[in-house]
């Protein structure tokens, strides 16, 4: 299985052409106010040349059904990605808009991984990031080990301090529900503004080096 690539944090226009050119699978926006990385008002003509391979993922915290739905409408977002206390309701509601929904959980030695039983069927994707107070985007990584206490047959995202210096370490895993790597914070030159350079050397180590997988 090749292994997933999201890009997050997104906002500029020229960056964001840049990184279409390198075609990952998912870019990302992020609409939490608290982020050095808000998107803000995002330019649509800028989107315009993302190519439709690449599945636009609006980021939010916390923020309501109808605001999720109203900004993913304006921008016609692919998939959504839940960074907050969402409950496995809300997951459920966006889900059955069609689009693809991504469930973050920040992750340490005492998460109790049965808080995702409950949202079994109303998530696509997890995500597993570094438990922060900042709900991502720390550049700190978490011990991967932790991922052995997960049970279910979700796939995920692998977020949290991913760096040109470890990247290749994850294609070490041994987990056939592995899906993605989410690249953010060590891959910019200042917050919202990424390292295209930087970026492609990544990718290419991503796409070329192979993946262990293992059976349940």
């Amino acid at each position: 299985m090749d292994i997933k690539i999201k890009v997050c944090g997104m906002r500029e226009p020229a960056n964001i052409g840049g990184l279409s050119m390198l075609n990952p699978d998912y870019m990302g926006f992020i609409f939490y106010e608290a982020s050095k990385r808000f998107a803000g008002e995002l330019d649509a003509d800028a989107l315009k040349v993302i190519p439709a391979g690449i599945k636009t993922t609006g980021i939010f915290v916390n923020a309501s059904a109808e605001d999720i739905l109203s900004t993913c409408s304006k921008y016609s977002f692919a998939a959504v990605q839940l960074h907050g206390n969402e409950s496995p309701e809300l997951c459920r509601t966006l889900r059955e808009t069609g689009m693809e929904v991504i469930k973050a959980f920040g992750i340490d030695e005492s998460f109790d991984f049965s808080l995702l039983d409950a949202y079994a069927g109303f998530v696509d994707y997890f995500l597993f990031d570094t438990k922060t107070t900042g709900h991502g985007g720390s550049g700190e990584t978490f011990n991967w080990d932790i991922l052995n206490h997960y049970s279910l047959n979700i796939p995920y995202f692998l977020s949290g301090g991913l760096s040109a210096s470890n990247i290749y370490k994850t294609m070490e895993i041994e987990d056939d529900r592995f899906y993605a790597l989410d690249l953010n914070s060590r891959f910019e030159i200042s917050p919202g503004l990424k390292d295209i350079k930087l970026l492609e050397s990544a990718i290419n180590t991503i796409k070329h080096t192979p993946v262990k997988q293992k059976e349940l």
